[in-house]
């Protein structure tokens, strides 16, 4: 076991928590009797989830801030509780040519996906080694595994996010801390409306979509459990692998057909 027993003196914090898969975490979590603190910048959602499940904080903030990261950070240290578990879940994606978008959406998408999930890490990650005894849950995506023309720089930035995750695990060996990368397909969340890719999400078939319930029961689990990587679902797997494996000349026309807007 790597996430903790609950403890009424910890919590476990979750990013992107006023929606989808993050609000899912916060539910699997508390659900198993951890405390929680639900981080995100809505926050008429986060008090009403908070509200919802009784042992919770709601901590709004805009983690691609490096001003409100510290903030949310100072927070946390001043609630007398230790923080058990991180779930790195906050993120969003674009679509489109890459010259062709905003270009400051871009750049706050890489401090987002990957700069604030470093920057909590690198601050909550040492003290669980300190006490040996925590788990850190990074929600990557099977779109890290291969470059996607069109969502370029969301597959990239994935690609940190599963690359730093599986080497961390390797390093934690022996500490009694664990690192588990999420790498889910499809999920009907509200990622592709955010995204304002709505068209896209039409494409895949309906058997490859999951739910965030069934996504966030699964990493749970492999939080608890310490695992390396929780890829939900066969279909995902597949996905995965083939997006791993096959030759990048074959890859590039294929991804750059599927994920191209109309």
């Amino acid at each position: 076991m790597s996430l903790p027993a609950p403890d009424p003196n910890a919590t476990v914090v979750v990013t992107g928590a006023s929606s989808g898969i993050g609000a899912e975490l916060a539910r699997e979590l508390s659900r198993r009797g951890h405390h929680v603190t639900l981080v995100a910048r809505r926050r008429d959602r986060l008090e009403a989830l908070a509200a919802e499940l009784g042992r919770a904080d709601a901590r709004p903030a805009d983690l691609a801030d490096p001003a409100q990261r510290e903030q949310l950070l100072g927070e946390l240290r001043q609630t007398g509780r230790f923080v058990a578990g991180l779930c790195n879940n906050a993120g969003y994606g674009t679509f489109g040519r890459l010259w062709e978008l905003d270009a400051e959406r871009e750049r706050e998408q890489v401090r987002l996906n990957v700069v604030a999930l470093h920057d909590l890490i690198l601050e909550l990650l040492p003290p669980m080694v300190a006490r040996r005894q925590g788990a850190v849950l990074n929600v990557g995506s099977i779109a890290g595994s291969q470059p996607l023309p069109g969502n370029a720089t969301y597959a990239a930035t994935k690609a940190f996010v599963n690359s730093l995750s599986e080497a961390l695990h390797a390093e934690l060996k022996g500490t009694g801390v664990s690192c588990t990368l999420l790498t889910p397909g499809p999920v009907r969340t509200e990622f592709t409306e955010v995204a304002d890719a709505t068209d896209i999400e039409g494409r895949a078939p309906g058997f490859v979509w999951q739910t965030p319930e069934e996504v966030a029961r699964q990493a749970v689990a492999g939080m608890v459990r310490g695992r390396r990587l929780v890829t939900p679902g066969l279909a995902t797997k597949v996905m995965s692998t083939s997006g791993r494996l096959t030759p990048r000349p074959l890859l590039l026309p294929v991804m750059r057909a599927a994920y191209r807007k109309r």
